[in-house]
């Protein structure tokens, strides 16, 4: 690759091979030659930052079993009413679903099995130190990219997921390292407080969802995605995470590729545009191959960065890009 291709980043790992965010999934993402490996934060009760993606742990732990009557009224096991030693207690399997009747049923069937095994749920200073001790048996300098997960949330049951974050980062060297170190969120205020208020240092990347999603944000998505919008993303952030068919819309009866204007308008206004999740398993409507999608969000719309489960095949794909 060189320093024009697009930056790869691995979402929650080399999660296509290996369960998501746990640290076997870390490394392999770092051997497979990962530009950059995704970090999505949540707090413990104790207020120890944890590298889980969701606010709850059912989804890709045995907690119902080890914990079976600490749920909220709402079903749900929540990692912040667990303090860490008893986080440390959980195996972590396969992300599976929670409908009724589909609890053992993996979200991605053909992945690794969805059963307890051997991994845990790391913290951030933990996955970070490793990941540097990578860099350093390795020769190389892989990057850390840092989701804050429903800070407000966390706010509202008295924890603060920014202070935390920092503190870590700090501890372990990166808070001064933008060229290794990129913060993104859903909510443009945690972001703009982390920017003013805070004086990170750090570049910061605004994700953009769908306003029917249940993001921890009251802002809108759909604004986020127009001129005036991007211009307000630019006062506080270096760049955008958009969902894929904010710029794949999909393809004519006659079969061309029709793409929105929301990279060139990012671009227009300085900011790096960095797409989620590019997965050889779920591909967006129209698209017949994994290499169909890259050669459009590479060549055709022009990103800076994507997201993907595959990071050796993205890797691959650049390498031989670069050779024709």
């Amino acid at each position: 690759m060189n320093k024009s291709d697009p930056i790869v980043i691995a979402h929650r790992g080399a999660s296509g091979y290996l369960p998501e965010h746990t640290l076997a999934s870390k490394a392999m993402a770092h051997a497979m030659g990962a530009d950059f490996i995704e970090q999505d934060v949540v707090l413990s009760r104790d207020g120890t930052a944890i590298v889980l993606h969701d606010i709850y742990l059912d989804s890709t732990t045995n907690v119902a079993r080890c914990f079976p009557d600490r749920a909220r009224s709402d079903g749900r096991f929540y990692a912040i009413d667990f303090d860490l030693h008893e986080i440390r207690r959980l195996r972590v399997h396969e992300r599976t679903h929670l409908d009724i009747g589909r609890s053992e049923l993996a979200v991605f069937t053909e992945r690794f099995p969805a059963q307890p095994a051997l991994f845990q749920v790391p913290t951030l200073a933990e996955e970070i130190i490793m990941l540097a001790g990578l860099d350093r048996s390795r020769g190389q300098r892989t990057g850390l990219y840092i989701e804050l997960k429903s800070p407000n949330w966390h706010r509202q049951e008295g924890l603060d997921l920014s202070a935390a974050i920092i503190q870590v980062l700090s501890e372990t060297g990166y808070w001064n390292r933008p060229q290794q170190v990129f913060l993104q969120c859903f909510d443009d205020q945690t972001l703009r407080e982390l920017r003013h208020d805070l004086k990170a240092p750090l570049p910061m990347i605004q994700l953009i969802g769908n306003n029917s999603w249940d993001e921890d944000s009251e802002v809108d998505y759909d604004y986020l995605r127009t001129s005036k919008g991007l211009s307000y993303v630019a006062s506080y952030a270096q760049g955008i995470g958009p969902f894929i068919p904010h710029i794949y819309l999909g393809k004519t009866t006659s079969g061309e590729v029709h793409l929105s204007e929301l990279v060139e308008l990012a671009h227009a206004h300085g900011l790096l545009v960095h797409p989620y999740t590019l997965r050889r398993d779920e591909l967006p409507h129209g698209i017949d191959s994994f290499s169909e999608l890259l050669n459009i969000l590479i060549h055709s719309a022009g990103i800076d960065g994507l997201f993907t489960d595959f990071p050796d095949i993205v890797v691959d794909f650049l390498r031989k890009s670069m050779i024709t």
